[in-house]
């Protein structure tokens, strides 16, 4: 059985109509796994992390505004959410998920988080509705347990990994791989050990391709002992904000070369969903449960 990571709160919060981030989902793939006959028992329900366990990772008085709620409201709009109580303990759960989900995928090999991805997050301030680096503190739980000491979190978001480049950026036992759209947010990219920019429209071969080479390379180069993956679906054909012509089908098959690779490596890996930010709630659960049919959960 191959654990699964969730909690209702993923998609607790209330955002106004017209809302840019689709909160909906996390409790839609939840929902669609259930019908496909996924049962409870391969789900675990995280803790929320506590802020005393991020100062390790975030600056203690950037933690300790944002969780008062007197963070300056300039910054709060670089995250793109309203400040509530909500948001914090949506966010420190999220976060425990993905912590979760990569001491799950140490003890079983692989696991997945139904949400995550959150690497947008610096260690001073939050960006691009990311509040705390869920995948670097993720990587950091992996290098505490025997026999981790490199952990390659390769992060195929359309969106550059920024925070994460930035916070490993003097990290040698975290290697930073972002696949990403060049001319997407952010548009001040970090340096990750390594990169690949993507040109608007980027259609399913020249994806595929390039996701074969740079884990490849990644793997190789890196000899990593355990492996994070965000699996982004923004560089889906229909996302409203990721520019890439890439198929439901072109989702599918990255995720099982992602999956078949770290397999055949002998390589945990924990997942987390990533971005994905179609409207129609519906059909972005279809692309997000490519991920889970690719682990062989649906």
């Amino acid at each position: 059985m191959i654990p699964l990571v969730f909690h209702p709160i993923y998609s607790q919060l209330d955002l106004a109509v017209r809302h840019r981030f689709p909160i909906e989902k996390y409790q839609g793939i939840r929902d669609r796994l259930a019908e496909l006959g996924v049962t409870d028992k391969s789900f675990q329900q995280p803790m929320p992390v506590s802020p005393q366990d991020l100062r390790q990772v975030f600056n203690p008085q950037y933690i300790q505004q944002l969780v008062s709620g007197t963070l300056d409201p300039k910054a709060m709009r670089r995250i793109g959410f309203p400040w509530s109580e909500q948001l914090i303990q949506r966010s420190l759960t999220a976060v425990g998920g993905t912590v979760l989900t990569a001491e799950l995928a140490l003890q079983h090999g692989k696991a997945l988080n139904l949400t995550g991805g959150y690497h947008h997050a610096f260690a001073n301030y939050g960006s691009g509705f990311c509040l705390f680096n869920d995948l670097y503190l993720a990587a950091l739980t992996m290098l505490q347990k025997p026999n981790i000491d490199k952990v390659l979190i390769f992060d195929c978001d359309v969106h550059q990994g920024d925070g994460t480049a930035k916070l490993a950026e003097s990290n040698a036992q975290v290697f930073t791989l972002s696949i990403h759209g060049e001319k997407n947010f952010p548009h001040r990219k970090q340096v990750s050990d390594l990169d690949f920019n993507l040109a608007k429209g980027t259609t399913d071969c020249e994806y595929l391709e390039t996701v074969d080479c740079a884990l490849q390379l990644a793997v190789n180069s890196c000899q990593p002992d355990a492996v994070i993956y965000d699996a982004g679906v923004d560089i889906h054909i229909d996302d409203d904000l990721g520019h890439l012509n890439v198929s439901t089908l072109g989702v599918y098959q990255r995720d099982c070369l992602v999956f078949d690779t770290c397999q055949r490596k002998g390589l945990p890996i924990a997942a987390v969903i990533g971005g994905g930010y179609q409207r129609d709630i519906d059909a972005l659960v279809k692309v997000h449960l490519q991920l889970f049919k690719a682990a062989g959960v649906a």
